[in-house]
């Protein structure tokens, strides 16, 4: 048995109590993307501070001030953001998505990880369609950066993402969800 690389991915409005939950994924030392997309760039400010005080393994997401102030050399843009963004000074830059040529666009501007989505059907992109195991192939054919999948991802699916290239799942709604980070955490050991 190992551990599977997993990347929690936050929603803080699904989540009863966000920050005991962001302290237990630090705690399991799971990355944790902060993407909190309705929040102003003063409020993800704010947010982002407090997150940081509480856990280590938090990566901002789109707001690259907010990351180089707080000193965290770690970032995740949308594509259209790091089309244009200056990302030097950060050892940790990773992009979203949606098709191959954009992994490709996205290797080519430095990024140096990929989450690639929506793979299964899930809550989050209700009523648009998943795209698939094949999609993650070509994706993770298409660079030579670890690829994590996005989408539906769940203990019982993960297996077959690894399968299909991904070099780890990432996790929204479950994580946030859960009664328990460390519990779901354990059933993601393959």
């Amino acid at each position: 048995m190992c551990k599977m690389k997993i990347t929690a991915v936050t929603s803080r409005r699904l989540c009863p109590d966000f920050f005991k939950r962001l302290k237990e994924l630090s705690e399991l030392e799971i990355p944790t993307v902060l993407r909190e997309k309705d929040l102003g760039e003063a409020e993800y400010f704010e947010l982002c501070k407090k997150a940081a005080e509480i856990s280590d393994t938090i990566i901002p997401h789109t707001y690259i001030s907010a990351a180089r102030e707080l000193s965290i050399k770690k970032i995740h843009l949308p594509l259209h953001i790091l089309e244009t963004a200056d990302v030097s000074g950060f050892d940790t830059v990773g992009a979203s998505v949606h098709s191959p040529g954009e992994a490709k666009k996205a290797e080519a501007l430095g990024a140096t990880y990929i989450i690639a989505g929506h793979i299964f059907e899930t809550d989050c992109k209700r009523g648009a369609p998943p795209r698939g195991l094949d999609f993650l192939k070509a994706v993770c054919g298409a660079v030579n950066l670890p690829v994590f999948a996005i989408g539906g991802i769940s203990p019982q699916n993960a297996p077959s993402v690894i399968n299909a290239g991904a070099a780890g799942v990432c996790v929204m709604s479950s994580f946030m969800k859960a009664e328990s980070a460390a519990e779901l955490y354990k059933q993601f050991m393959i």
